[in-house]
């Protein structure tokens, strides 16, 4: 019989560079939330990924940013514990533009930690030209000794599967950490509102989403139904912003619901009867208390 094998890998780089989007096409399934908008992700997100005798642990890291407020400052934090003990790291970058000082940050920290780190150009597909891609590669491995540079497109797979073989080469020789049919060691209720706020960072202005949090409030069973209840209440910062969440007439909060409503059924495997309120919690990103009472601290 073959030794099973398994390992933890850190997916970490500055917002909105994809690292959701190639954990999500990792995995197959929809799990981390994907949004135009940066700073989608603002907690660790594992996704567990079993491939016969192989196991890899993914964890999915917020975007490493200066900043602002006391949420923003927990979310760094995640970034670094991510890295302190992994067996391999993923840079996840773009295919153009200029490396922020957040990346600079990121490579000094590599540094220190002495494990292997993958430069992952993702979005390739939006650069047709090889030279441009060519010179990106040259200039981002100038940064640091990285142990393979893969470009990839976590939109329509390119490179996905080269990336993944390489991962594998860092697995160890060891029992696997969960179940084989495991997909992720978060619960459904974080998944949920995750899949809320997804919605709401979606259909809202910029200003709007990230002052928002999604808490869950109830996830009942049916009996001798195919249904679940859940009742979801959204919060965010501003009386104005409360009357934007649910638009004029109710329509906006509508479709954040039946969006919602879709991607939950398609996660859980069940009819899902979704209610949604909106209520105000003025400055919670900067208040401790209820930054803890959403489960981020």
């Amino acid at each position: 019989m073959e030794q099973t094998r398994s390992g933890f890998v850190a997916i970490v780089g500055k917002p909105n560079v994809g690292k959701s989007s190639l954990l999500n096409r990792f995995l197959g399934e929809k799990l981390a939330i994907v949004s135009s908008k940066p700073q989608t992700t603002r907690n660790r997100i594992t996704g567990v990924l079993t491939d016969g005798r192989d196991q890899v642990v993914f964890i999915d890291t917020p975007g490493l940013h200066k900043p602002k407020t006391k949420l923003g400052e927990y979310m760094v934090e995640q970034v670094n514990d991510s890295v302190a003990d992994v067996d391999a790291v993923l840079f996840v970058t773009e295919p153009a533009g200029e490396i922020a000082a957040s990346e600079h940050e990121l490579v000094d920290t590599f540094g220190k930690l002495g494990v292997p780190v993958v430069l992952v150009i993702n979005k390739i597909d939006t650069v047709p030209e090889k030279e441009k891609l060519l010179a990106r590669i040259a200039q981002l491995s100038a940064l640091y000794s990285f142990d393979a540079v893969i470009p990839v497109s976590a939109q329509t797979g390119e490179g996905v599967d080269e990336l993944l073989t390489q991962v594998k080469g860092y697995l160890c020789e060891g029992p696997h950490f969960f179940p084989d049919d495991t997909l992720t060691d978060q619960p459904e209720r974080v998944i949920v509102s995750e899949i809320v706020r997804e919605k709401l960072l979606r259909n809202l202005r910029d200003e709007i989403p990230h002052g928002t949090a999604v808490s869950v409030e109830q996830m009942r069973e049916r009996e001798n139904a195919d249904m679940m209840d859940i009742d979801v209440t959204i919060f965010c910062e501003k009386d104005s912003h409360k009357g934007m969440i649910i638009g004029k007439g109710g329509k906006m909060l509508k479709k954040i619901a039946s969006e919602s409503r879709a991607d939950i059924e398609r996660f859980l495997g069940i009819r899902v009867n979704l209610q949604c309120w909106v209520k105000v919690k003025d400055d919670w990103r900067n208040k401790e208390g209820i930054i803890r009472s959403f489960g981020y601290l």
